[in-house]
């Protein structure tokens, strides 16, 4: 049995240049999602998971970041003394224990798999570790890695996020070339990244969460520039699958929003904004008065 998956790789070194101008002076992965940012979605995922140890593959100007997820004493003070307790209760969720988080730099926007070939010091070369992109938000009874890393017990190999997509729009995805499935496992001969409708192996889309084996950090290194002149992580897994090591596809039980556009952002701030109950009432009657309105201009 191997050891258990205790550190996650999180790549937010990307300019988000789709939500220019609030990102020219705030990281993508720090645009609040009602009143928590991107990144913390996907930081509680790995925590519900068992990941004890985070690192993140930062770029320039992305500082805010760390400032985040380290404590403040002063505002913490304050709260206490004020009697604010579910406030500090949020405030304190927000931390991560200092020694548990690093930080490296990707240098250059060479792709995903040089993104996660920057942590390949973080790595030992016996363990699995898993990597989130925080752009994939992903709502779910449990989290979605924690659904893969029960599924990673069985199986002992490297094991991607899947979902159904619709045939015509497998063009936007990498998509597993299924070998054999079972329930939501499905063993892969590889993937192929966007193909045609009419030429894709299945329509089981890859989503931004990945357990990878040691030996996918080892192909990473070897890996030359693909699409975009980029070093492409789905080339490395595609190589692990080819060793016979084996890969998964675990088509999890939830809803993912791409919150790396706006229009999927805007859809997760709905959605996570009705869960409030205390948000609830007041944005459903929004919504309903809202669509009444465009009814009416429409008709």
């Amino acid at each position: 049995m191997k050891s258990k998956i205790k550190k996650a790789i999180f790549p937010v070194a990307g300019l988000g240049t789709r939500f220019l101008p609030a990102t020219k002076s705030i990281p993508k992965e720090m645009l609040p999602l009602v009143d928590r940012p991107l990144v913390q979605y996907a930081v509680d995922e790995a925590r519900e998971a068992g990941i004890d140890s985070f690192l993140f593959v930062s770029a320039l100007g992305k500082s805010a970041i760390p400032d985040y997820f380290d404590k403040h004493p002063n505002l913490e003070a304050k709260l206490h003394a004020n009697g604010s307790d579910e406030l500090l209760t949020k405030l304190q969720n927000s931390n991560i224990p200092s020694g548990s988080t690093a930080y490296v730099r990707q240098g250059e926007p060479l792709g995903l798999g040089h993104a996660v070939g920057c942590a390949r010091n973080f790595v030992d070369n016996d363990e699995y570790f898993a990597v989130l992109l925080p752009d994939d938000v992903i709502k779910a009874k449990p989290g979605c890695l924690k659904q893969m890393v029960d599924a990673w017990e069985d199986t002992q190999a490297s094991i991607v996020g899947t979902m159904e997509v619709a045939r015509d729009q497998v063009g936007n995805y990498g998509i597993l070339d299924l070998e054999s499935a079972q329930g939501r496992l499905a063993k892969a001969r590889g993937m192929v990244e966007k193909p045609a409708p009419d030429e894709s192996p299945s329509n089981h889309a890859i989503i931004g969460r990945y357990i990878l084996s040691p030996h996918v950090m080892q192909l990473i290194s070897t890996t030359k520039p693909g699409v975009g002149n980029e070093i492409q992580l789905t080339d490395a897994i595609n190589a692990e699958a080819a060793s016979g090591r084996g890969v998964y596809g675990y088509q999890f039980d939830g809803h993912r929003y791409d919150c790396g556009s706006m229009a999927g952002f805007l859809k997760a701030t709905v959605d996570f904004g009705l869960d409030r109950p205390e948000l609830k009432d007041e944005l459903l009657d929004f919504l309903r008065e809202t669509l009444a309105e465009f009814d009416k201009v429409k008709s």
